[in-house]
Order: structure tokens, then sequence, then C-alpha cells
């Protein structure tokens, strides 16, 4: 090896200069400087009779060190690793290239010089060498040794390189306290790492990076190309297979790998977690390869749990099991120095090389789950351990494993450890990246990379890369074009199984001289010892046959029996073909969803779940005997597969009914056992009970048959949100299962509420969801954290906050609701989004549907008030011509003539039918329509109104409160008018008018040129009933707009009211407007209101009464009373009685009222 990595360098005449090594893959050569020195032009004779002559551009002198670089091409060098020590022990043995291979030995260091053919140059330190007379005569000045390398002889790293042109700088007198040498050194040697230091960042100092960097070395010159090899070498033998065609790449989960071996924070754990068949082992591998490819690769190493063992304490155990197999390997290949072997290769110093290097160690660990069960009952110690090891190292773990192992083994493992986040994924596991299917768009390429036509799976299966892999495996052994149909995996798993089975016995007919119909025997047979494995992969342990077990079902000679049985060599033809690999000391099926579902066709359902759950369940005892082992929660998949085959072989019914038994047991569970810890047997069972039923209720094609236990576990709140939104159902269904859920959400904030999702299903299919939002309107239970809130509010909340997506589409999942909530929200539409809710009144005025078009005039009027554009009006104008075209709705035309009159442009034309309609008491024509009209054309319309006034019945509340918006100075002076002359005629409409009063003072002091004579002049000259409702209204606190004119009107009112029954009205309004009053003007009013009822008996026992009445009534009243007689007991005296004084002072907790 060390002779195919020098090269003889001569001038041109060929006269012998030195030697040269390569250094790295490019050829570049160093040497000694003198062996070039002067040199025009270089010859360089390498292995093979192989010559290359180089420019003298084409050499890097670096004459301070005497040392040179050349670049060669052509030559075919291999080379030499340097060491990575900076410095070299006294008395070490090395090999140096002397007119052949020499041993010498180091004797120290001591300082050179070199001359140069133009000058002197002090090259430093140089190793002194030791070595017979005639390696002394080979290290003359011209004895071609110059440049030759100096090889540790241990790890065959090029510590040195030899100069001959190398002297003394001083005497050689031995250092105090050492004894001096025996011997004057025969030669020197500069060494390149002390050479490189020299010039940090130099061409020499690059080359040795380089070369550290893609020639390995061992031992204790251990470099990071030794790594990469050590490592490259265990992928490639415990790795698994290289697929056949390159895997699609995922890109999310290649950014969280990215992220996860770029970051230079605390986490160094990664679980990649995923069910069986979802490509945990692909993505692992493509990790593996993408690491190893690029300028900068770096270091991977891939374990199993079956390379795990019962007594290692951390991973490291493991990490140096895989060193030293790979180190035994390259030993074996001579890739290595033959006399020392790879030398130091333990896991720590491996991971450190990688570190130091900028590339740290990922470990891929695969398959967890088949660790020992000794070892997996200390879990928690031996993540310790690994989390203490990774951070001490710098070293990377990724865990590829289920869900069900990763709930239990990541716990172990420190939050600030794990990289990814499990909240996200709704089901509570610790830190992680969840792989599922594949993306569609991945999907889509796998398929047509797989060559399956789109279509031909069902949507459960068509992104499943297992399914969609053993399927392309299946139609590629076709002979001819695959059947028509879609199959479903449990078919695509049959298949591929009676295919292996076929090609084992094609494999073992071969070899054993059978043809024909006995093939086909043979295959059934093979078939049958598979399931034979399947059914022993039931028993105890982790999933896998002892080699024993393998050895007796697949002998590695003949079965015993006669025929065919004969037949040898069963292991190595099922090993061969891959059914079932190698697992630690067993062997275990290739791929794992495949496993779980051949060992369920064998699993007995009614007795696992017995042994799983139903023996757990309260308040029966436990049967008496030793307890047996806990079955390990990953072993779930075979359960799971043994009940969907279930429902495939005797129906939904049967399956069902398993359910609703699981449904039972949870729900014991957590009634009977709330605080049952982790890992006893209540919490194993109800453990048991809810995976079971999440993932079979997942996986089932069809979940419709099933509603009955799903509804009663949404009533309970079970389960997460992903798992409801991933079932197989309709959307009605769902939707429906989803309301019944939202009542157990926890506060807002609260992660994975059932609301927060169903507001990201609204936002992302807004069409689609609001018709089922809708149909929430109905359920009026409250939300358990919010019991203000029901059901059906929360659903209108939604609607409304997300309106703007698709609002054409939400007034017609409104309108078709038909119910109070939509009512509201359609209203509110009408308001604040007019334009909208105007397209709906022209699409269901057009509608052939009687009810829609009564919803159009409906929504019509409420949307007229508010629309600003011309568009908006031009399609309510519109609506009302359609409307008004149809002689059946002769009910809905009075509404269309009110939308008609709102409209400027159509208004004189359709006014007096208006108002012969609006005479006639047309329901569907509101005041307010008419009262727009009211500045074009006031005549006709106030005399419309005086009419209806006058007119029995209740229509003036209608009236005048579309009259209050009446504004205009002129106009407003008339409907005054109006209202006094309504009082004048009816007092009974004292009401509808205090109303109308109240509104107007509302409109700010503008107002008080119309209003206050009107006010004035009622109250000097109407009855006590008129004063009586008018009273309420002036001695309110209104908002500041109109407290100063109420206070006005009330002076007038009080300055000249006797009448018993105003007076209590002003009385109560008076106190319980207190808190916006103030007590200053409260107390005002209630003493000048006291002092105007005790003028007569009567009005002082009223005054007791009432003032008793407001103490109970009103909150903190009674008190307020009490301080203000205390604080003035002469101005109270006479208005208070002294029954009254005594309940006041009770009612305000005890405090004595002066008499």
């Amino acid at each position: 090896m060390l002779d195919r990595s020098l090269v003889r360098i001569c001038d041109l005449a060929g006269r012998p200069r030195g030697t040269g090594f390569a250094a790295d893959e490019h050829g570049t050569v160093i040497t000694s400087h003198e062996a070039v020195d002067g040199l025009a032009r270089v010859v360089l004779h390498g292995p093979g009779e192989r010559t290359c002559v180089v420019p003298a551009d084409a050499v890097v002198a670096l004459p301070g060190t005497d040392l040179a670089l050349v670049r060669t091409e052509g030559l075919d060098l291999r080379p030499l690793p340097v060491t990575v020590r900076d410095s070299v022990e006294t008395g070490a043995y090395v090999r140096i290239a002397a007119c052949g291979w020499r041993e010498a030995r180091v004797l120290g260091t001591s300082p050179v010089t070199y001359t140069a053919t133009d000058r002197f140059h002090l090259v430093g330190a140089a190793l002194e060498l030791a070595i017979g007379t005639q390696g002394a005569d080979a290290l003359r000045l011209g004895g071609g040794a110059a440049g030759g390398p100096v090889v540790d002889a241990a790890s065959g790293a090029v510590l040195a390189v030899l100069g001959t042109a190398l002297l003394p700088q001083a005497s050689e007198r031995a250092p105090a306290g050492e004894a001096p040498f025996a011997h004057r050194a025969a030669g020197f040697a500069v060494p390149l790492r002390e050479a490189a230091a020299a010039d940090p960042g130099g061409p020499l100092d690059e080359l040795l990076a380089r070369n550290a960097a893609t020639v390995p070395a061992y031992g204790h010159d251990l470099n990071t190309a030794g790594a990469l090899h050590l490592t490259a070498t265990s992928l490639g033998s415990d790795g698994p297979r290289a697929a056949v065609l390159e895997p699609v790449e995922r890109p999310d989960t290649t950014r969280e790998f990215d992220a996860f071996t770029a970051a230079a924070g605390h986490a160094c754990v990664l679980g990649l977690v995923g069910d069986p068949g979802t490509g945990r082992t692909t993505e692992l591998a493509a990790l593996a390869a993408r690491r190893a490819r690029g300028a900068a690769p770096a270091p991977t190493l891939w374990l199993r749990g079956a390379d795990l063992r019962a007594d290692d304490a951390s991973v490291a155990d493991a990490v140096a099991r895989a060193l030293d197999r790979a180190g035994r390997i390259l030993a074996a290949s001579e890739e290595t120095p033959a006399d020392s072997g790879p030398g130091d290769i333990s896991a720590a110093r491996v991971a450190r090389v990688a570190r130091d290097a900028g590339r740290p160690l990922l470990l891929l660990l695969d398959g967890p789950e088949e660790m020992p069960p000794a070892l997996a009952h200390r879990l928690a110690g031996w993540s310790d351990g690994t989390a203490a090891w990774l951070r001490e190292v710098g070293a990377r773990l990724v865990v590829a494993c289920r869900a069900e192992y990763w709930e239990q083994a990541g716990a172990y493992f420190d939050a600030a450890s794990l990289h990814g986040t499990g909240t996200g994924c709704g089901d509570g596991l610790p830190g992680c990246v969840r792989l599922g299917d594949l993306p569609a768009p991945q999907a889509a390429r796998a398929r047509a990379r797989y060559g399956i036509p789109e279509g031909t799976l069902a949507a459960a299966d068509a992104r499943h890369p297992l399914a969609l892999r053993l399927l392309w495996e299946v139609r590629a052994a076709l002979p001819d074009a695959p059947p028509p149909g879609g199959p479903d995996r449990a078919e695509i798993f049959a298949a591929h199984l009676d295919l292996q089975c076929l090609r084992v016995a094609v494999r073992l007919a071969a070899a054993n001289g059978l043809r024909g119909t006995a093939v086909r025997r043979l295959a059934a047979r093979v078939s049958g010892q598979l399931h034979e494995a399947a059914r022993r992969c039931l028993g105890p342990g982790q999933g896998e046959l002892d080699r024993a077990a393998f050895e007796e079902v697949f002998p590695w000679g003949a079965l015993p029996g006669k025929g065919f049985d004969t037949c040898t060599g069963w292991a190595s033809a099922v090993l061969t073909e891959g059914l079932l690999v190698p697992a630690g000391s067993g062997y275990r099926f290739a791929h794992e969803e495949l496993a779980d579902w051949i060992q369920g066709l064998h699993l007995d359902v009614d007795g696992a779940l017995s042994s799983l759950i139903h023996r757990h369940r309260p308040p029966g005892p436990l049967p008496r005997g030793p307890r047996p082992l806990p079955v390990p929660r990953h072993r779930a998949g075979p359960v799971i597969q043994a009940l969907l085959s279930l429902e495939r072989q005797r129906g939904a019914a049967e399956l069902a009914a398993r359910l609703g038994e699981l449904v039972d047991a949870l729900g014991e569970f957590r009634d009977g056992e709330p605080g049952a810890p982790a890992g006893s047997e209540g919490s194993d069972g109800k453990w048991w009970a809810g995976r079971l039923l999440t993932e079979v209720l997942s996986r089932v094609g069809d979940a419709t048959p099933y509603l009955g236990v799903l509804g009663v576990l949404a009533d309970r709140g079970e389960f997460g949100t992903g798992f409801w939104l991933g079932l197989p159902l309709g959307e009605a269904a769902r939707f429906d299962l989803l309301r019944r859920l939202v009542v157990r959400d926890g506060p807002p904030g609260t992660p994975d509420r059932c609301l927060d999702a169903v507001a990201e299903l609204l936002a992302e299919d807004p069409a689609g969801v609001q018709p089922q939002l809708a149909g929430w309107f109905a359920d009026e239970r409250p939300l358990d954290a919010a019991p203000d809130a029901t059901v059906a509010s929360a659903a209108q909340a939604l609607l409304y906050t997300h309106r703007h997506r698709a609002i054409d589409d939400l007034t017609e999942a409104l309108v078709r609701c038909a119910n109070a909530r939509a009512d509201e929200l359609l209203a509110a539409l009408a308001e604040e989004e007019p334009s909208a809710v105007c397209r709906a009144v022209d699409r269901w005025a057009h509608d052939e549907r009687p009810a829609r078009r009564v919803a159009a005039v409906a929504y019509g009027l409420r949307a007229a008030p508010h629309t600003v554009t011309e568009a908006d009006r031009e399609l309510l104008r519109y609506a009302a011509f359609a409307l008004l075209a149809r002689p059946v709705d002769d009910t809905l035309h009075g509404a269309a003539l009110a939308l008609l009159v709102r409209d400027p442009h159509t208004r004189s034309r359709h006014l007096p039918r208006a108002l012969r309609h609006f005479a006639d008491g047309d329901p569907q024509l509101p005041a307010s329509a008419l009262a727009e009209a009211i500045a074009t054309h006031p005549e006709p319309v106030l005399a419309a109104f005086r009419a209806r006034l006058h007119a029995p019945g209740r229509a003036a509340d209608d009236v005048l409160r579309s009259l209050a918006d009446v504004t205009t100075p002129t106009l407003a002076r008339r409907v005054a008018t109006l209202v006094h002359d309504l009082l004048e005629a009816r007092p009974e409409a004292a009401g509808p008018a205090a109303s109308y009063i109240d509104r107007r003072l509302e409109q700010g002091p503008g107002v008080r040129a119309v209003l206050f004579p009107l006010v004035a002049g009622l109250l000097h000259s109407r009855p006590a009933q008129v004063r009586a409702a008018l009273a309420p209204v002036l001695a309110a606190s209104g908002t500041a707009a109109s407290r100063e004119l109420r206070g006005e009107l009330l002076d007038v009112l009080l300055s000249q009211e006797r009448d018993c029954a105003v007076l209590e009205s002003v009385l109560r309004s008076v106190v319980r407007g207190l808190p916006e009053c103030g007590e200053v003007r409260t107390r005002a009013r209630v003493h000048r209101t006291a002092l105007l009822l005790v003028r007569t008996p009567e009005g002082a026992v009223c005054f007791d009464r009432r003032l008793v009445e407001l103490a109970r009534s009103e909150p903190g009243f009674a008190a307020l009373v009490t301080r203000w007689i205390g604080a003035a007991p002469q101005e109270w005296a006479a208005l208070v009685g002294p029954s009254a004084r005594r309940t006041l002072g009770g009612l305000a907790g005890g405090d004595r009222v002066p008499a």
C-alpha cells in the first residue's frame, strides 16, 4: 500500500533528486524542497511505470520548512494519511523510505538549518532519527531519500518528511537533567503538523486539512476520514438493502432532519415516530445517503433494537460493537495497517473526532422495540445514560419507532434533549417528528415512479408507502397486464405474500430438481411454514423468532416428511428472498406492517382482549396465581390487525360488538380508577382499550357502521381532535360527532380544542363547512369551559368571524337552516355586509321556492337601510320587480313596494300604490320605508301616517319609531304637531309617544327647539296618564347628549306636578339612574320629589312605601338614604316616617337612623 503512494523525483536528465508521497485524491505530492530546488521541470515516476512531467509553476515551494507541494496528474497514486497529532513521542518507532523501507526511531527534536540554492533557512525543530548504518548511508545528501515520508509504525500515518540537506544549528548537548545521546543523529525529518502550524491557512495547512477529511487514518491518528470510513463500513454491513427505485423525498421530514443535524443547541435526540409501513426505515436510509454525499460527508452509524444487549448502559455500548465489527471488516480487507489493525476505534473517540471536525456523529436507531425485554424494563436508566453520553461526545441520535414505544421511551428523555414537538400531533407524545402517509404531491410522484395508474388504490392506501411498494412488486411480477379493479391493503399484503412464497418455492425447486405442479405445491407448503412462523412470533418476546424456532420452521436442510418436503435449503431460500431477516440472535419479518397483518390472522381476538383489558376491569378481582408478564405496548399491531380482520371475515356487526365492549371498559376504567398510577393494572387496561379503539376506528374502510360507538366516545370527550378529524366518515356524520365533542372543550388557549380545529376547517373549506355548522344551531347545550356560551352560539360566532371567506355561500347556508340563530346572523350580515345580502335577496327573489322569496323580502327590508352603493340598490330594485311580477306572491307585494319606495329612482312611481297598501294595513309594508319618503313627498306620507296613528290598534309604535329618525327641522316640527295631536285625541298612545321623545332626546342639543315646546305643552295640558308616561323619560339619566335637556324638562314637570302616580314614576326613575347621575343629583331629585309627595297624607304614605321598595330592590340604596338622613336629619325628618326609617336601618345593616 505504501509503495502505491510514493513517487521518485528526477530532473529532465533522469538524475534522482528525491522521493515524495501523495497526500490527497487529486494527486498532490508532498516532498522535500531540496528534491525540486532549482528545477525548471520536474519528472515524477509513479507505480506501474507511470511518469508525469510538471513545470515549475506546478510546484508550491516552502523553503522555510524544506518542503514542497507538487500538483501531478495521471500517476494513480494512493494518498497516505498524515498524522493528526501535534507532536511525536521520543522513542517512537517509525518507518522511512530510504532505499527501501527501513525502521528507525525518533530520538527527539532539534533546530536545524536548510541550505537552499539561494540562501539559508532556519527550519526550527526537526525530528532526529536513529537508524542503522545502511539506512544512514541512504540519508546522505544526494542519496535519493530526500522528501520521503516518515511513517508511524503503528498507525501508518505520515509524521514527517525526510530532509538530507538539514544540518544541526548548534552543538548537540543534552538538556539539563537528561542523559546525553549516545550517538549523533543519523538523519532529520521535518514534522508536517508543526510546519503547517507555522503558516495557518497556508497551502500546507489546507492540504493537511483535506488529507484528514479524505484519507482514512486509524489508531493514534484516527481522523475524520477514518471515522467516515468506519461508519460507512458499518452502514454497508448493518444497514438496509438499497432500494431498487429511489424513494420520493419528503420535504417536511428532510427539513426536520436538516434542522436537527445542523442545530448547535441542547437537543441530541430526535424521535421519528410513525406507524409500520409509513417508511421510517426508508427515511433513515435516505438521511444516511444524503449525509454521505456532498463535499463534506458526515459520519452516520446504523443500529437496530436487536443490536442492543440486556446489559447495555447506554447506546454507546451498541456503537462500540458496531465500530468493532466495522474495524474487523476493514482489517480483513487490508484497509488498515496489517500489524496493528484499526487500533483505538472506541465509540467515544470516533464521536469526538467527528465532533471536532464539525461533523457530529449521527446514530440511526431503527426498530428500538426489538431491544431485549430485560433492557426494556430498565429503559429509564438506559435513556439517561444515552443522553449523557450523547452530550458528552457531541453525537446525535435518531430513534425511528412506533408511537406506542415513543409514548413511554420519549418520556425518559428530558424535554430539552428532544427535537421536535408532540403537541402539534394532538396525541400528547413527547417531542418528536411524526411520519405518516406520503403527502399528496409526493404520493403522486411515487405512484408515477412505480407505474401505478391513478385511481387504482383507495384513498386510504394511495399514499401509503408500503402498500405502493408491495403493489409495484406484485404488478412487476405479473406476466400479463394487471387485473382490473383496485385492491385494498389486505389484498396487497396477501398477493405479495403469495408472490414471495412462489419465489422461495422456485428457488427451492431449482436447487432440488423439482418442476411443474410440484413447484405450486411447494409454494403452498412455504406459505404454510410462513404462517407457522407468524403464529410462533405471537409468543413471548418482541415479535421475533429465536434461532431454534427459525431453524425448526425453516431448516437449513430438509423438512421432516416425504416427497418434496425433502427439499433442502429452506433457511437460505427464505433469507435470500428477504421474507425474514436477521435480528440480533433471531429473525424477524422484513416488513413490520406485513408481520402485524399475518400475525393478526392467527390471533385469538377474544382471548387477547380478555388478557389485555377485560381482566383488569373494576371491580372484579384479578385471578389468583402468578401474574402474567405485561404485553409490550408496541405489540398492539397484531391485535389491531386481528380486529380489522374480524370485520373483513365476519362483518361490521361483529367488530361493532367488540368495540362496544372496549368503550364500556374504557368508561369503567375512567370512572373506577381516576387516579390509577401509570403502569398499574388499571392504567394498562385503560391504555389498551383507548389505543385499540382509536387505531381500529381510524383504519376501517368506513366508520359509518360504528357511529353508535363513536357517539358515546364523543359525548364523553374521549381522544384528541386529530382522531375525530381523521375518521373515514362523511362530513355530515363527522360534524355531528364534533358537535357532541365540542361541549367538552377546555377554555380558550387550551391545546387541541375541538372548536379551534373546526375553525381551521372552516378557514380551509368555508363553503363545505358552513352548512355543517349551521346544523349546530339547534343545539343549545352549554359548553363546559364557558357555561354562558352554547354549541349554537359558538357555531354562530365561528360563522360570523369567518364570514368573509365565502359570504355568498354563508347566506345560502343560513337561509336553508331556518333557525332563529340563522335569522340573527343574517340580520347582522344585513347591517355589516349589505352587499352580500343584496346579492342573496336578488337570487332568492327569482327562486321558484316560495320560502326563498319570503326570505328575499324579509332580508331585503333589513339590508335596504344600510346600502351605500348604487349596485346594491339596483339589486334590491330588480328583486322587488321580480316579486311584483308574480301575482301569486300578492302577500309579498307590500314588502316589494317598501323596497321601491326606499329607492329614490323608483319612489315617485310606486309611492301611491305603497300608500294604499299602508292605508289598508299591509303588515309587509313598514312605516320606516315610507318615512324615507317624507323628505321628497311630505304631504301624502304625513297624511298616511296621521291616518294610521288615529286608527285603532298598536300601529302607533311602528309609525312613531320611524318618525323619530326625521331630523330635518321643518319636518320635525310637523311630526311634533302630529304627536301632539295624537295625544290630544288618544291619550292611551302616551307610551309610544314617550318612546319617540326618548329617542329624539338622544339626538343631541339640536332637538331643543322642537322638543321643548312639545313636551312642555304636553306637561301643562295633558292628563296624568300622559305625564306618567313622560315622567320616566325625563327622570332618566340618559347620555351626555340629552342629560341637560332632560333635567330642564323634569324641572318643568316637578314645578307643577301634584299627582302621586306621576311623582312615584319620577322617584323610581331617579333612583334607578343613580349610577349614571351620581349621588349629589340623585339626592336632590329624591328630596324634591319627597317634598311634593308629602304635601298630602296619601302622598307621604306613598313615598314611604316606594322608598322602602326601592331600598329593597336597588343594591346600596338603603345605606345611601340612611347616610343622607344621618347627615341632615332636619331636612328628612318630615319626609321619612318612623316605620320607613326602621326598615331602612335594617336593610342598611342595622345602622340606627336618626329620628
